[in-house]
């Protein structure tokens, strides 16, 4: 049995080859008059999201199927299915590859408190990569936990103590003091500078066990995400090329990407939210 939009194609094609009226093509392929007419607006429909879905893919290689849905609902505002949306994505072959993990048996972790509001707890911690000519760089990240907002990276090739502190003074210059800070136990960390900087600002240091980087899950997984998403997608020249990038993917964290730590909101939703 042929399907009504083959008819409908079929019509169409003998009217615009073969030159017959409507009236009788209809006839012929036995459907009415209005079905030839009817222009349906789920097709454009289907092909707007089918558009979105390959403009979002292709800006954000690393993207699955939950950020691209998250991103359509919650930061564009469409209405959309996912059950929908996920057909159009498996039709257009844009499933990513899905690693499979090897099962390692852990304790069970202390969960994290969730913060009720900003400035109730930050999360700070370094990374570190390459430039083209070997010259290794770090990065000095600072979220804020309540809604997982990147607040600065600091990037050079050296960040001492001192420069911690500088960035963190800029940062409470213009947003706030937090309550506590969390972080490792790395050398500029447990350093007598930075403590008594805390000390002098009323702040709590909160330092993780040793050993134990899931005590430090929320900038844990902040890292992840800019290693996966960003620094293994980029070559860099030079420090300056990285600064300039890291505003960029700062901004496009904050204000474009779902996080799913906030329920699928970005941090920034999730921040207008709560005010």
């Amino acid at each position: 049995m042929v399907a009504p939009q083959r008819r409908k194609a079929l019509v169409c094609h003998y009217i615009e080859d073969r030159g017959i009226g409507i009236r009788r093509a209809c006839s012929i392929f036995n459907i009415s008059v209005t079905c030839y007419y009817h222009k349906s607006v789920v097709t454009d429909e289907n092909q707007q999201i089918a558009d979105l879905l390959i403009k979002l893919t292709d800006e954000n290689k690393n993207w699955g199927f939950g950020l691209c849905f998250l991103t359509l609902r919650n930061v564009l505002g469409l209405p959309y299915n996912h059950k929908r949306v996920y057909r159009i994505y498996c039709e257009l072959e844009l499933n990513l590859r899905i690693k499979p993990k090897r099962r390692i048996k852990r304790a069970k972790p202390i969960p994290l408190a969730v913060p009720d509001r900003i400035n109730q707890s930050w999360s700070m911690d370094f990374m570190h990569d390459s430039l083209t000519d070997g010259r290794g760089f770090r990065l000095f990240n600072v979220i804020d936990d309540y809604n997982r907002e990147a607040l600065t990276v600091e990037v050079d090739f050296s960040l001492p103590a001192g420069r911690v502190i500088r960035s963190l003074n800029q940062l409470i210059e213009y947003r706030g003091k937090p309550v506590q800070i969390r972080c490792d136990n790395g050398p500029e960390y447990i350093s007598n500078a930075l403590k008594d900087w805390a000390e002098q600002q009323g702040i709590i240091l909160s330092y993780i066990e040793p050993g134990n980087p899931q005590q430090n899950a929320y900038v844990e997984r902040f890292n992840r995400t800019m290693r996966y998403d960003w620094l293994n997608q980029e070559l860099f020249d030079n420090l300056e090329q990285v600064r300039a990038q890291a505003e960029n993917w700062l901004y496009h964290y904050n204000h474009k990407r779902p996080n799913m730590g906030n329920g699928g909101f970005t941090p920034i939703q999730k921040l207008n939210q709560a005010a």
